[in-house]
This record gives C-alpha cells, sequence and structure tokens, in this order.
C-alpha cells in the first residue's frame, strides 16, 4: 500500500499531459486537496513515445467531438422528418 504525505491511502492515475503522456502515478485520492504529493508508478517514456501519443489523444478527442456532432444532427433530423410525416 502506497500512502500519501497525510498518511491517506494513493491511488494509481495515469497522466494525460503532454510531458507526461500515459505515464502511470500513484496520487492523493482526493483532487480539490492540499496534499499535492504523487509518487511515479512506472518509469518516464521513451521520446518517441512522448511525441506521438498526444497527436493520438487530439485525434480521438476531435473524433469524439465530430460524433457527438453527428449525433446531434440525427436528432434534428428525426424531428424534421417527424413534423414533416404528421403535415
Amino acid at each position: 500500500m502506497v500512502c500519501c504525505w497525510c498518511s491517506k491511502q494513493a491511488i494509481n492515475r495515469t497522466s494525460w499531459t503532454s510531458a507526461n503522456p500515459g505515464r502511470r502515478f500513484y496520487g492523493f485520492p482526493n483532487e480539490g486537496s492540499s496534499c499535492r504529493w504523487i509518487g511515479w508508478y512506472d518509469s518516464e517514456m521513451c521520446a518517441r513515445s512522448r511525441m506521438i501519443i498526444p497527436g493520438l489523444l487530439r485525434g480521438r478527442n476531435e473524433l469524439e467531438e465530430r460524433l457527438e456532432a453527428a449525433q446531434g444532427d440525427v436528432w434534428k433530423w428525426k424531428i424534421y422528418l417527424l413534423k414533416v410525416m404528421q403535415s
């Protein structure tokens, strides 16, 4: 069991920052707390991984945004078709 400075059990998290993408660490269980203790769980990623992963994450986020927009469009078209069919 890994504990932070407050003697509370730390939880395993994953960093998605550009400096440490995908790197696992132990962190304080309450994010809003003043305890900012972290302990790295694994070794640092190679330079190539640090270059590639942020781009992959940006691409994934862009696709998720486009999917949400498309799903909203589907609902708009369904409503439109229902109104047309009722006329």
